[in-house]
């Protein structure tokens, strides 16, 4: 029984595990020099595996899509996933905010150990093999330095990613394969990303790179959602980026896809009340600079006054109570979000309706598809990587599974 699955990252190698697992005979194909490239980014500042929160919490990070991803984590959902690594020799360890990280942080002893014991269990990894789609006679084609690759398997788990970071081989060249074989795809939008504010020259030249923090960005969509949301964000010559935005992107990205534009207003002194703020800034000033009574009444220096300036008539900083509204609330209208290539995920994707519960496309039978190339979205935070583990491993239990039935229906036939 083969299968081929394509793709190496998360989901692509967990379908290959499920699927030996369950007595196939395993192959992988990726596209760049080497598997798990993106992984090992996403990793470089602490690989967040998962999250410890409660399973309905959880649950509710993937939007509108949650009844399709509850089913997968209830097979392998956080707990089998520290199990799992667990099994590699990775402990892992609950941090402060609730996400699960490997005990040295790290993600690459975690893809070594997996790809030796994957080896080691008899999968073959071939890489520098970029999928064409399908010839005629039905074999996958690849394109290899050696040129095309004709290769025949009796299942196939596509596991190609989104569009994103495509420099890492997510460059959502699978559409057209797919688009050509009539597949119901979602359009490929950038999830998890930064915006475009249009910012003053200043602005844009002399606090790009800079941290805001701490922040809370809050706001109103037009169907009256409200959201709230702390942490820090970061001033990039185009606009906004950072945890804080991530973890509202998705609603900020279909609000400016309805109305053009998408207002957040930002608390740039999340621990002082307005009505304190107000006081403060009532004493007088004297012949101090309005910076400097900024910095000793309210504590706002650098970056967050400069925000200040570039949205504040200049007569309201004379304003104590109009000046610590802006303060509390300073509005920004964001114009764009930033292109797919610079996300750190993509929505859209293959429609769960065009699958079947395990994954499975109804109309090609025998192909499976896992991971990001789903028609699915969540925030950062565990969610992303957890869900991919998730998909791999039910397409590639269903692959196996489903070989194997068409083996005993073809023996019964015979």
């Amino acid at each position: 029984m083969k299968v081929a699955v394509i793709g190496g990252g998360p989901a692509g190698l967990m379908a290959a595990e499920a699927a030996f697992q369950r007595g196939a005979q395993v192959e992988v194909y990726d596209a760049m020099p080497s598997v798990g490239r993106k992984f090992l980014l996403a990793g470089k500042g602490g690989l967040n595996l998962t999250h410890s929160e409660s399973s309905e919490k959880f649950l509710a990070r993937y939007g509108s899509r949650r009844l399709h991803i509850q089913p997968l984590l209830a097979q392998f959902g956080p707990h089998a996933l520290r199990q799992w690594a667990c099994g590699l020799g990775i402990e892992t360890f609950v941090g402060t905010s609730g996400r699960v990280f490997p005990s040295d942080l790290k993600s690459a002893p975690l893809l070594r150990a997996w790809l030796r014991r994957l080896r080691q269990s008899g999968v073959t990894i071939n890489v520098r093999h970029r999928w064409n789609g399908w010839a005629e006679t039905g074999a996958l084609r690849f394109m290899t330095p050696q040129g095309e690759r004709l290769v025949s398997a009796e299942a196939v788990i596509l596991a190609l990613g989104g569009g994103s970071w495509p420099q890492l081989g997510s460059d959502g060249g699978w559409v057209s394969w797919l688009t050509k074989r009539g597949v119901l795809i979602a359009p490929l939008k950038p999830s998890n990303c930064g915006f475009d504010v249009d910012w003053s020259q200043h602005m844009r030249t002399k606090f790009a790179g800079y941290p805001v923090k701490p922040v809370v960005v809050s706001g109103t969509l037009m169907d009256g959602t409200l959201f709230r949301q702390q942490g820090e964000l970061v001033i990039t010559e185009t606009g906004l980026e950072g945890g804080v935005i991530y973890a509202v992107s998705a609603r900020l990205r279909d609000e400016i896809l309805a109305r053009g534009v998408a207002h957040i207003h930002l608390d740039l002194s999340p621990d002082r009340p307005l009505a304190q703020l107000i006081a403060d800034l009532s004493r007088p000033k004297g012949s101090r600079s309005i910076a400097t009574h900024l910095k000793r009444c309210a504590g706002i220096t650098g970056v967050k006054s400069a925000l200040l300036r570039e949205y504040l008539p200049k007569q309201d900083f004379f304003n104590p109570t109009r000046l610590a509204e802006a303060i509390k609330s300073l509005s920004i209208p964001l114009v764009a979000p930033r292109p797919l290539a610079e996300a750190i995920s993509t929505a859209g994707g293959v429609a769960f309706e065009a699958l079947d519960s395990a994954l499975m496309i109804r109309d090609l039978p025998g192909v499976f598809c896992a991971g990001e190339m789903l028609d699915w979205e969540a925030p950062t935070g565990g969610y992303l990587l957890t869900a991919c583990f998730a998909s791999g491993y039910i397409a590639g239990a269903a692959a196996a599974d489903w070989l194997q039935s068409n083996r005993m229906s073809s023996k019964v036939l015979t």
